[in-house]
């Protein structure tokens, strides 16, 4: 499937601008960061000439938007991807795109919101219980887009409550959502007969459960640090889809504090684990699984973060 990247980033662009359409309300706190990372052995699902899988270095520009207010929180994510050309942009030579290791690097762009609405504020109740301080109603968006051969255009939405557990410092909250996505196959999907379940092309997945965790916990390790990370677990989208789990954590190091510039400056390493990445079946025969199989992930992370 041969993709252009400028118009689908002017569109992906236009959808993550619809954010501001949202309603507006007066920040009693907010953050925003700009981080690099570096994660050497990701995927692309690219398999070498004897069809073992081939790791992708990706490197990854990341801007990220945190605000509060009386009745909750919005959170704004957006990943500038670029891989090595283990995971080539496609440039219509062949047709799948160009041979691993060949051409330049694809380049991706991922963007996601989410907000937070606090049911306590809301209502005016104390919905404590147990180790929750308070349950909130989550609703939000994934957009991406992607120029290697199978082009990636991720939609989805995700909507259900989050459970926001009482720390000491920091947060870790829990949400179990709805989640809907349709995105892009230059395969097409065939069950294990050979029977054509989707042709190549846009396809639109059922809706499936997600537990999606978030975590920022601080602690001392002779500078200030921060354990901080998310984990999310998505069932069966239909289309033969097996449950996927990300896992993406990072211990961070508050550099700037030795200068005098706390919670500015931070630098540390972390690690991704990716099973069933984007759904596909890790275990599926045959040449597919072959692929699949390239697609799993489990890599370190190099990371530095600014934030202002």
């Amino acid at each position: 499937m041969k993709t252009m990247i400028r118009p689908r980033l002017m569109a992906l662009g236009g959808s993550l601008l619809l954010s501001g359409a949202l309603p507006v309300y007066a920040a009693d706190w907010s953050d925003t960061s700009i981080s690099y990372r570096y994660l050497p052995q990701e995927s692309g699902f690219s398999l070498d000439s004897n069809n073992q899988p081939l790791d992708v270095a990706k490197n990854i520009i990341q801007l990220t938007h945190v605000s509060g207010y009386k009745y909750g929180s919005n959170f704004f994510d957006v990943n500038f991807i670029k891989s090595d050309n283990n995971n080539p942009a496609d440039d219509g030579t062949l047709p799948f795109g160009p041979a691993p290791g060949t051409g330049s690097g694809a380049v991706e762009v991922f963007g996601m919101y989410r907000h937070n609405l606090s049911l306590g504020a809301g209502t005016g109740r104390d919905l404590k219980f147990g180790p929750i301080k308070d349950v909130s109603l989550t609703a939000g968006f994934n957009l991406s887009t992607k120029n290697d051969f199978n082009g990636a255009a991720t939609r989805a939405v995700a909507l259900g409550p989050t459970f926001h557990f009482a720390l000491p410092a920091g947060f870790f909250n829990v949400g179990l959502l709805a989640y809907k996505e349709s995105n892009n196959t230059a395969f097409g999907i065939t069950d294990a007969s050979g029977r054509v379940l989707s042709p190549p092309g846009h396809v639109s997945y059922d809706w499936a459960a997600q537990l999606a965790a978030a975590w920022s916990i601080p602690f001392h390790a002779g500078i200030p640090a921060k354990l901080q990370g998310f984990l999310a677990v998505t069932g069966p989208k239909g289309m033969l889809t097996k449950t996927e789990t990300l896992l993406d954590t990072t211990v961070m190091f508050d550099i700037g504090s030795l200068a005098g510039k706390k919670d500015t400056f931070y630098a540390g390493i972390g690690y991704r684990y990716w099973n069933n990445k984007f759904g596909n079946d890790e275990g599926a025969a045959g040449y597919q699984g072959l692929v699949n199989k390239a697609g799993h992930v489990s890599t370190p992370i190099v990371q530095l973060e600014a934030h202002f």
